[in-house]
């Protein structure tokens, strides 16, 4: 398990004003689990990556790794590897060499070393690329390639910083099944930075949500989604419709969020009630899914997504509902 206690981090820039990339973070990451640290550009998450690969020591607060204090250990000495967005490949080295590298540092047998190289190859499926040289190789042959080098030396932790972000979106969801299969087949513990709500949400057994050097909700996906505690979370995750209390007649103090899907949007006729009334103002076809934004009398914009349902047009008048159960009440 990774224990990270009450961590912080600052830098003083060239004018010597200090950046609080981290204020009193506190995790704990399990064993064999795929974790993601989540937010936007600036966050934080990167420099906590860093903190536990030992590139950057903390300002204040532990780092514990299998119940050890790594504060005085460099990176090489540590039980974890990094995957970078820039794959980080050698060039002039063969497939097999780049995979090789970390153990030759590490001064294993020779045999050892091809049995790990040969390992790690077939684990990313590239069994038939050992000879080729990194500019033979696709954006994503060559983010395997650099996968494979990071698990031959067998680390308790590996580390991946926005490694997919290089790729096109079909490659990008090719490598995340992929990274998700290694990491149920190794029981390694996976570390994930990235910006990408989705890409979170599709290879994460748990999430920390960051903003501003601060962790705002860890949980599952499917908690995170269903149950925002912020604003923040809410917005930043998916889809949200934040809807001022006032406008549905609620505590002014207060947002209510309801997912776009589990709105249901319908002609007004007599006797029909919801939770409101508005105008439909655009339509937007998206293939199995149609999307509707409707202005409610009080002002407030909305969006519904829906599969199939009552035929709408702009301009037409309805009535906003959504079952039970579904919404969210945050303070503003």
């Amino acid at each position: 398990m990774i224990d990270i206690h009450s961590v912080s981090k600052s830098f003083v820039t060239r004018d010597a004003d200090p950046v609080h990339a981290l204020n009193q973070v506190s995790l704990e990451i399990y064993d064999n689990e795929f974790f993601t640290l989540l937010g936007p550009s600036g966050c934080g998450k990167t420099t906590l990556l860093r903190l536990i690969a030992g590139f950057e020591a903390p300002s204040s607060g532990a780092i514990r790794i299998a119940g050890n204090d790594v504060a005085a250990l460099p990176p090489q000495k540590r039980p974890v590897n990094t995957v970078f967005q820039s794959y980080a490949l050698f060039p002039h080295m063969s497939v097999a060499e780049n995979v090789a590298f970390g153990l030759e540092m590490q001064n294993a047998p020779k045999s050892l070393i091809d049995e790990r190289v040969r390992e790690a190859l077939e684990m990313v499926r590239l069994e038939g690329f050992a000879t080729r040289r990194p500019a033979q190789l696709s954006g994503g042959q060559q983010q395997r390639v650099a996968v494979a080098r990071a698990l031959a030396p067998k680390p308790s932790v590996l580390l991946l910083d926005e490694p997919l972000s290089a790729l096109d979106l079909k490659l990008r969801k090719g490598m995340q099944s992929e990274l998700k299969r290694l990491q149920r087949e190794t029981g390694i513990t996976f570390v994930l930075v990235t910006h990408d709500q989705e890409e979170a949400l599709a290879m994460s057994d748990r999430i920390a949500v960051m903003r501003s050097g601060d962790v705002l909700q860890v949980g599952t996906p499917r908690d995170i989604y269903d149950n925002p505690q912020d604003r923040f979370v809410a917005d930043f995750i998916g889809e949200s419709n934040l809807l001022p209390g006032a406008a549905l007649g609620r505590d002014p103090a207060k947002t209510i969020v309801v997912r776009p899907e589990h709105i249901v949007v319908s002609p007004v006729s007599d006797g029909a009630k919801g939770h409101a009334t508005g105008a439909v103002s655009a339509i937007t076809f998206l293939g199995s899914d149609t999307l509707y934004e409707v202005v409610l009398e009080e002002g407030a914009k909305l969006h519904s997504r829906s599969r199939g349902g009552a035929a709408l047009s702009t301009g037409d008048r309805v009535i906003v509902d959504w079952a039970r159960g579904v919404e969210r009440e945050l303070a503003n």
